[in-house]
């Protein structure tokens, strides 16, 4: 048997040699934006697979941050490959920025190898970019390997890519090699299949992916110089269960025909020009099925692809099979040939699955059809990669924000280095910005705003989100100011300074993508919630800008308040109002916290609501969040619901406009789907992203949890199906067992229900989801007097006369912010708090 897989071994040799040409030449359409090899460490290109890497200093498009906090070595002996023999070790947080030609996917390719003389076996390294978690905390003394290679796969939305490495546990970080190469956007798509249960899966796209396994099935390893996207596909012998069940087939590269749905870039024609089938199992019975297992993390979730190409019937619909993912079926009566529409055409499916049994083994099989005149079964290729989870990370359940900022109080160098720089920009901007300077000279007068940060201001438009790229990168953006009467007190940097102890960590608050959110404290004993820009972060620049013009024009008991600003030493500074409970979140789960009573729970949600139904309808033109979750949601000392951070939220559509085109923003697990799909932005997606928070607060558990089977790692499906059997109860919280009223608990379960419809026209406004909670708080408080509510009673309280009012105004009892429309709303509020509570609570 080994004898003859030898002879055919080598025949698959030689022929891989002959046609290395060929696929060369057919696979040769693709040609990626952005192309970057780098040899971390090294005074000269190292050549690796055919492709040559480059020093990583000096590079015109690769920015290395604290290069003078790192060593470059080299090492001529023993290294595995050429690419291993040089390495660049670091002491302290360091970051390598990549500019960006073409957004979309990307490849980014990691190359470990721990060269003699320098002790790195014990080095602990985390790697994090803007937004994801791509290792944490990897260190070569837990690995059984000489060398690590790892390959992530990100969809990059912006004109840069930061790679940063942290040194973990107070040890060092190194890295021998990085790529970061553009893929075609098509090859990873949107959505996929569940394999258990049988669904759609969505949100691929927004989703980081690493690479665990890519087999060539039957055939030899197809490395970059035979692949035009850098992959490498391995032999599968070592996973088969049954290394006898499977016998090679192969036939020539050429041969294989691409439809027009599917590019070359899917997969070399070599992987679709061989394959494993059916073999000897040496089992009485021949409807066996070939199998394969593989180690993973059981914590995540799986994308699954399968490749398929009939190489070996010599005529149409005669081979059928099976495709098992795991205990289920995949793919039932799968005919190869019909599906693909002739033979040795290429035929894929892509699949998500978890480990069904938390055994750590993902088991993929083929087997026959029982009805099947032939029995046989094939596979030619297979690729595995893990999805980042909630934490948005692909090592462990650490965020990017929990592991990146973090403060080095030993690296001295650094921060007068920093300091340096920081002054130098300063002195730019006061060189271009001499208009700001004479608007700050009048400060002293009460009458006057005081100018803020150098933003760009168009016309007399408050829009701030059209910022051009170079401007953001050198922060020498307009020197034109932005003053805006809402922008309330002008607070110094030293008030800034002694409010915060030095922005003490100690009092530390959280951590976003704009920079850093403090607890501070005035000489009078007010309480502030300080949030400090980060003038590095692009993507926090922007969320910024647009926090402070929607602040500017929103003042709302139900939205946290702007308190001043502080703009001196070309410091980005808000104050808030501290909110002394929190966000909502720390009080459901993932705390030692009380456990909140149901009416609290409502009266959570009821003043959420109202702070989006303002937003929604309280201003000339709508207001959209964007991202509406429950760390969204703060509390006051009172548990007084305010709606927080509005760094992605959007003007709604306007009066003749039913949604806005725009990019898809938001948290993953509470996004619209309906918007997903279609980038079409309208206040429905806010109503569906409330949805979630409702059935977070009810079962006081994630949005999202990919540890749970996969039925329940989407809370929205997940508590969906409950409420259909009209068994809520079930999954609540057990803090309430037996302390709701069923009434109230069927009337949430509606609105919730209602405001995850999978269209947008199908969900209520936030105006109608308002009304019903207040109704299931009526019903909670008056339990002993009310009737369990009729079925069709979603949008309005029976038996109550109804008074008409215009949907456009707030609904806020006794709200008053100084204006003609804000009165107005306040005597609209009166007449709506006595409809949903007869008792003028």
């Amino acid at each position: 048997m080994w004898g003859c897989r030898l002879v055919r071994w080598m025949h698959l040799v030689l022929a891989f040699v002959l046609s290395s040409f060929l696929i060369h030449v057919a696979n040769a359409a693709f040609t990626p934006a952005d192309n970057y090899l780098i040899a971390c460490g090294s005074s000269k290109n190292a050549t690796f697979l055919g492709q040559i890497f480059v020093p990583d200093t000096p590079h015109k498009s690769v920015a290395l941050e604290s290069e003078e906090n790192s060593i470059a070595t080299t090492f001529n002996s023993t290294a595995p490959f050429s690419i291993y023999q040089s390495a660049r070790i670091f002491h302290t947080t360091t970051s390598y920025k990549f500019d960006i030609h073409q957004e979309g996917r990307h490849w980014v390719r990691l190359y470990f190898y721990p060269i003699p003389g320098h002790n790195l076996t014990s080095a602990s390294i985390t790697v994090v970019t803007e937004n994801f978690v791509l290792l944490n905390n990897f260190s070569f003394k837990r690995y059984k390997g000489n060398y690590l290679f790892k390959e992530y796969s990100i969809n990059v939305t912006t004109d840069s890519l930061t790679i940063a490495l942290i040194p973990s546990n107070n040890s060092i970080a190194f890295i021998n090699g990085i790529e970061v190469v553009s893929a075609p956007d098509e090859l990873i798509p949107d959505q996929a299949v569940a394999a258990s249960p049988p669904a759609p899966f969505n949100g691929l796209s927004e989703l980081a992916l690493e690479t665990v396994y890519r087999l060539n099935m039957g055939g030899p390893l197809v490395t970059a110089q035979n692949d035009t996207l850098g992959r490498t596909w391995e032999n599968d012998v070592k996973y088969l269960h049954v290394n006898s069940s499977a016998v090679n087939a192969s036939v020539s590269p050429s041969s294989i025909k691409y439809p027009a749905t599917i590019k070359p870039e899917i997969a070399p024609n070599w992987v679709y020009a061989t394959a494993e089938t059916m073999g000897d199992a040496n089992t009485a019975n021949g409807n066996f099925n070939i199998t394969w297992e593989f180690p993973i993390d059981p914590n995540f979730m799986y994308l699954i692809r399968v490749h398929f190409c009939d190489i070996v019937s010599e005529s149409l619909n005669t081979l059928l099979f099976n495709l098992y993912i795991n205990d289920d079926i995949a793919l039932l009566d799968l005919d190869l040939s019909a599906s693909a529409g002739n033979l040795d055409v290429p035929y894929y499916k892509d699949f998500v699955s978890n480990s069904s049994t938390n055994s750590g083994v993902l088991i993929v099989s083929v087997g026959p059809d029982t009805g099947a005149d032939w029995i046989n079964a094939i596979m030619n290729g297979l690729e595995i990669m893990k999805i980042s989870n909630g934490a948005r990370s692909l090592s462990g359940v650490s965020s990017v924000e929990t592991l990146l900022v973090r403060p080095h109080k030993k690296n001295k160098k650094g921060v007068i280095i920093g300091s340096a720089v920081a002054a130098s920009a300063a002195l730019a901007i006061i060189g271009l910005c001499c208009c700001c300077l004479v608007a700050r000279k009048s400060k002293t007068s009460p009458h006057q705003g005081h100018p803020w940060l150098p933003l760009p201001l168009y016309g007399n438009s408050l829009t701030l989100t059209n910022v051009s790229k170079t401007s953001q990168k050198s922060g020498t953006a307009s020197c034109i100011s932005l003053v805006s009467p809402n922008l309330g007190r002008f607070f110094s940097f030293q008030e800034i300074m002694d409010a915060t102890n030095k922005f003490d960590e100690s009092l530390l608050l959280g951590v976003g993508g704009f920079g850093r959110v403090y607890k501070g404290t005035l000489e009078d004993g007010t309480m502030l919630a300080v949030k400090r820009g980060n003038p590095r972060s692009e993507q926090g620049l922007a969320e910024f800008r647009t926090e402070i013009e929607m602040l500017s024009k929103l003042r709302h008991c139900h939205l946290v308040s702007l308190i001043g600003y502080c703009d001196e030493r070309s410091e980005m500074i808000l104050v808030y109002e501290y909110m002394a409970n929190g966000p909502l979140r720390s009080h459901l789960y993932g705390t030692d916290l009380p456990s909140l009573s149901w009416k609290q729970r409502l009266e959570i949600c009821i003043g959420a609501a109202r702070g989006l139904h303002y937003l929604h309808t309280g201003a000339s033109q709508s207001i959209i969040h964007r991202d509406v979750k429950t760390t969204n949601i703060l509390l006051d000392e009172n548990f007084l619901a305010k709606v927080a951070d509005f760094g992605l939220s959007k003007t709604g559509p306007a009066l003749d406009q039913t949604h806005v085109s725009t990019a898809v923003k938001g948290s993953f697990g509470y996004l619209d789907p309906e918007y997903f799909r279609r980038q079409q932005l309208t206040e429905k997606s806010d109503v569906y992203s409330f949805g979630v928070v409702l059935m977070e607060v009810l079962c006081t558990r994630p949005a999202l949890n990919p540890v749970l089977p996969r039925e329940q790692v989407n809370i929205a499906e997940w508590a969906m199906v409950w409420q259909k059997k009209g068994m809520l109860d079930q999954i609540m919280d057990k803090n309430l067992a037996g302390k709701v009223n069923s009434a109230s608990l069927k009337k949430f379960g509606e609105t919730a229900e209602k405001c995850l419809a999978d269209h947008g026209v199908d969900r209520p406004s936030m105006g109608d989801v308002l009304w019903n909670l207040e109704y299931a708080l009526q019903l909670e408080e008056t339990s002993s007097a009310l009737a369990e509510p009729d079925d069709n009673s979603t949008n309005h309280i029976p038996s109550m006369p109804l008074t008409p009012f215009d949907n456009s105004m707030s609904m806020i009892e006794g709200i008053n912010s100084g204006t003609d429309d804000d009165a107005e709303d306040a005597a609209t509020s009166a007449v709506f708090s006595q409809l949903v509570n007869p008792r003028g609570r």
